[in-house]
């Protein structure tokens, strides 16, 4: 029954893809159609969306999963032991200033921190990486400091709120899970340990066997994430935000919900944002650039589809709230 529900999913987002794919090719084709003329033109705007975030994303996918193969394939156990301080509280420094030399966005740093986690890396101290690399890098600083080239101060309020909410939402996570197990727990993957522990294969192979099954495991969340983040962008009036846009308690609420539902990759978010500097709070768009690279819809399910449910709901909550009253202090005190 498991093994057909996942070959449905896996049809379905192959379909999907597929459909999409092929608008892009014959769209024009397919317009001027007399079958297809009744079709509303924003669902070709649906297609468009679509495809940008798939191709913005998928770069940054191949990056965290061959990242993650390689992880699988050359780091030991032993090894994350000495990288990692043994101490809980200290733990989460170094892993938060990780997304210094990991150039990785949200959706790609997930698969990544699932295997380092199975590793044996600490789950909090995981977390704490998984938050803070989509921002704490060279590509996302550079584009925040180019996409707000008159308050060049935003992009480092970016990095410090980033770093420090990431390491509070840590350290609540060891608090409320210390040493339970957060991971999902298949059949599956119970079966791929087992074969990949008494078969001894060539490394390179091994890397690129794990990154093929990793990128097929990853991509099916991505285009479905991609798929609803694209209706958003589509249907929503965004004029129906400006009238808290100036608010300082509300602004920032709605642009975190605005960045979740945009769900656009961390290395190109900064641009977006700026487009609402003239109507939004600096607190309200420093927010968006926080929240958006720490949940989204696309990173959400693929949390679902690799975390456990009470652990994902937990993270979504604290991450949340930590984060906007993150800003909302930042704010006051510094902008």
């Amino acid at each position: 029954m498991a093994y057909l529900n996942k070959l449905l999913k896996d049809s379905l987002v192959f379909l999907l893809f597929s459909s999409f794919i092929l608008l892009f090719l014959f769209a024009e084709i397919i317009r001027k159609n007399p079958f297809f003329t009744k079709i509303p033109s924003t669902f070709f705007n649906v297609n468009t969306i679509f495809l940008s975030i798939i191709l913005e994303a998928i770069p940054f996918i191949l990056l965290g999963v061959f990242a993650s193969a390689i992880i699988q394939s050359f780091v030991s156990e032993n090894t994350l032991r000495k990288i990692v301080p043994r101490n809980a509280f200290l733990a989460v420094i170094p892993a938060a200033l990780l997304g210094i030399i990991f150039p990785i966005c949200e959706c790609a740093i997930i698969p990544m921190v699932r295997r380092l986690i199975k590793k044996g890396m600490p789950s909090h101290v995981g977390i704490v990486f998984m938050l803070s690399a989509p921002i704490l890098n060279p590509v996302v600083y550079a584009s925040t400091y180019f996409a707000f080239k008159s308050t060049p101060y935003i992009a480092n309020a970016r990095m410090f709120v980033g770093f420090i909410s990431s390491i509070i939402v840590g350290l609540i996570i060891y608090r409320y899970f210390k040493g339970e197990n957060i991971l999902k727990t298949t059949e599956n993957n119970t079966h791929k340990h087992h074969h990949h522990h008494h078969k001894k294969r060539n490394k390179l192979l091994e890397t690129l066997y794990h990154a093929s099954d990793e990128l097929f495991d990853t991509g099916k969340y991505l285009f479905i994430g991609a798929f609803l983040a694209s209706l958003f962008q589509t249907f929503f009036d965004r004029n129906a935000l400006l009238s808290i846009g100036t608010s300082t308690s509300l602004a920032p609420g709605a642009m975190m919900g605005l960045a979740y539902a945009l769900s656009v990759c961390s290395s190109a978010d900064a641009f977006v944002a700026s487009s609402f500097s003239s109507t939004f709070t600096e607190g309200a768009i420093l927010a968006f650039l926080v929240f958006g690279p720490m949940i989204d819809i696309k990173n959400t399910l693929m949390l679902f589809g690799y975390f456990k449910k009470k652990f994902v709901l937990f993270l979504l909550l604290v991450t949340s709230i930590v984060v906007y009253f993150s800003v909302y202090i930042f704010d006051q005190l510094f902008i």
